[in-house]
């Protein structure tokens, strides 16, 4: 089972990140760690800096990445969604595991959420953790 763990640096997404290690343990599968920016920065560092001490702890042989592909929008986080869905079709992954802060409405609303988009586009089986 080949699966994408999403992190946008919060928490939540990082519990996700800890349960898609013990997921791809379980099934014998792998994980693949991405982070979705507009631009490479001092804090996307730091997003993969936390997440690359995860992936070690746990001895799980991978390196997380950066995707700067994303164009910016009203609500990023549907965008972002969105390059999660391509990227699952372009690398053929069975599972994603993300996290999902809980927004109330009026900030997904505005926002979006890249879970709920994900989540709905029903193309892939998605693990939501909050």
């Amino acid at each position: 089972m080949d699966i994408l763990a999403p992190v946008d640096g919060s928490d939540c997404s990082f519990r996700a990140l800890g349960f898609a290690i013990e997921m791809a343990d379980r099934y014998d599968g792998s994980v693949d760690v991405v982070h979705f920016a507009e631009t490479e920065s001092a804090s996307t560092d730091a997003v993969v800096d936390r997440a690359q001490r995860v992936l070690d702890a746990q001895d799980v042989d991978a390196d997380p990445e950066v995707s700067t592909d994303l164009e910016p929008e009203f609500r990023p986080s549907d965008r972002v969604g969105e390059d999660i869905l391509d990227l699952v079709e372009r690398r053929g992954y069975d599972h994603v595991v993300m996290g999902n802060s809980g927004a109330g409405a009026l900030e997904r609303a505005i926002l979006g959420s890249a879970a709920e988009t994900v989540l709905n586009a029903d193309r892939v089986p998605v693990t939501v953790v909050p």
